[in-house]
């Protein structure tokens, strides 16, 4: 990454250059999971004009942010964020993730000071604060009807996350952290695109703010603060490119061209 693309990106997410540490560290985490949310509208978008089935490039990734609003799921938005801080200095790793199969998740870990760092800005939670995976507890994270779990290391080295929502284990992911080359996720990554695949077939933006987050899956808006939660059901597509527009700042056309042909429902 250039010192040109460096500032580029410093400047989108509103923060100075500082020197390596874990107040700076933790001052990016958090503008990076407050300015650039998770969303499939970017990645429906360039497979429906082009056919792509990768990650944009960093001024693609860049641009749509300053111009749309956009950011992406979890491999555009943790490389990316993860190739910024080894930039700024950062001893960082890209790892993979289980979910439902092997490694469909990938993250950064962050070494400081002898210790290890979860930063994980592509799984749609509210992971403000880079997260200590050498913990003698496990360490909650709480917002509206979401809770998050991290829990101390197996003794096989790997951490779990769990994601439990309104009170239901959903599903969450155990950490590989055997460092990687995001060149191993091609063929994971090509899969994300396949027919069946769930970001082919719904339509997702989550934003956070400090104590707060507002979440469009399909037909559900869903607006939290705090432990309360506000939701909004629609019978139809119909009103969503107007209320993203004005909710997200995605441009209402760009929404329209996505939704034509998605089968959305209720969930």
């Amino acid at each position: 990454m250039t010192t040109a693309e460096v500032e580029r990106y410093l400047n989108v997410l509103g923060v100075p250059r500082r020197a390596p540490g874990l107040e700076a560290l933790a001052e990016l985490t958090a503008a990076h999971i407050t300015r650039v949310p998770f969303e499939n509208v970017s990645k429906l978008l360039r497979f429906r004009r082009s056919g792509f089935r990768g990650i944009p490039d960093l001024a693609t990734f860049l641009g749509d942010i300053e111009r749309f609003h956009l950011g992406g799921t979890c491999y555009t938005n943790n490389v990316h964020f993860g190739s910024l801080l080894a930039a700024l200095g950062y001893d960082v790793a890209l790892c993979g993730a289980d979910m439902s199969k092997p490694d469909v998740h990938v993250v950064s870990v962050v070494r400081l000071d002898a210790r290890e760092y979860l930063v994980d800005g592509g799984f749609a939670a509210p992971f403000l604060e880079p997260m200590p995976l050498d913990l003698e507890r496990a360490q909650e994270i709480a917002l509206g009807g979401e809770r998050y779990v991290l829990k101390p290391r197996g003794a096989d080295g790997r951490s779990r996350l769990d994601h439990h929502r309104d009170g239901r284990l959903k599903h969450g992911y155990t950490l590989n952290p055997r460092p990687r080359r995001i060149e191993e996720f091609a063929g994971v990554i090509d899969e994300s695109f396949g027919p069946e695949a769930t970001f082919m077939n719904a339509l997702t933006i989550v934003r956070f703010f400090p104590g707060r987050s507002l979440a469009l899956r399909n037909l559900k808006l869903v607006e939290a603060e705090g432990d309360r939660i506000r939701v909004v059901r629609f019978a139809d597509a119909a009103p969503l490119p107007v209320l993203i527009e004005e909710r997200f700042g995605i441009p209402r056309t760009l929404v329209a061209e996505v939704l034509a042909g998605l089968k959305l429902v209720d969930y």
